[in-house]
């Protein structure tokens, strides 16, 4: 019995490695450095974000996880349904013009993950924002859009989930085509304006913008945020 268990364990890891190798290669393929993406291309390889996505309904994290083996499954599960609701709909111009029953893309059942199936904002906001409490989740997360933080070209895993974080939270503030950072004049991203509580938690927007800014803000100095630009961020 020792043995069957241990084989399991092993195959588990082995799919769940694969899977996993499998959804990085599509972001490899598809998305380039800057994180646009090549929505037509990564249609002709479907099947294969199709494969994925059947490996995260059928998987389900579980006590032995640690936390950022299950943070980097859900902000994964997030980015992968995003691509595939875009894909469903694709052409289109923005991910805002998908909307079903009235609601918008983030407000009705589509992603089906663990056996169940939940909405975008259910797995941002109840389950990354509420149980990780990381402000870098909003630069892990994309909403397939211009002014969002870059989509990663990499998958999220246990062992890059902390670098990854780190350099996508670098490179989104100090991003001039989303922030514009001087001394004395701050203009960002609606982001910080909306979750504004998530990167306040241990000081003001600007103490969180300062530990990531090549260009230091003054503390004083007057914030304004900047228009969200909604078109899908493709090529």
């Amino acid at each position: 019995m020792k043995q069957f268990l241990t084989l399991f364990l092993t195959l588990v890891i082995v799919y769940s490695y694969a899977q996993s190798s499998t959804f990085n290669s599509l972001l490899q393929k598809h998305v380039d450095a800057n994180g646009n993406v090549d929505y037509k291309a990564l249609k002709a390889n479907e099947s294969q974000l199709d494969n994925y996505l059947s490996y995260l309904n059928k998987t389900s994290p579980d006590k032995t996880w640690s936390a950022d083996k299950e943070k980097a499954f859900w902000i994964n599960a997030y980015n992968a349904y995003t691509i595939k609701i875009i894909l469903d709909n694709y052409p289109l111009k923005s991910i805002t013009n998908i909307k079903k029953g009235g609601k918008t893309v983030w407000k009705y059942d589509f992603a089906k993950v663990s056996g169940k199936t939940y909405t975008l904002d259910h797995i941002e906001h109840e389950i990354l924002r509420k149980k990780f409490k990381d402000p870098r989740i909003h630069v892990g997360v994309n909403c397939a859009s211009g002014s969002c933080p870059k989509l990663a070209n990499v998958a999220f895993t246990e062992d890059n989930i902390e670098l990854e974080l780190e350099r996508l939270m670098k490179e989104f503030i100090n991003d001039p085509t989303k922030n514009k950072l001087t001394k004395k004049k701050v203009q960002i991203s609606e982001i910080f304006n909306w979750f504004k509580g998530d990167f306040t938690a241990n000081g003001s927007v600007i103490d969180y913008i300062n530990k990531y800014a090549d260009t230091p803000v003054n503390k004083k100095a007057k914030i304004k945020y900047l228009p969200y630009d909604w078109s899908l961020n493709g090529k």
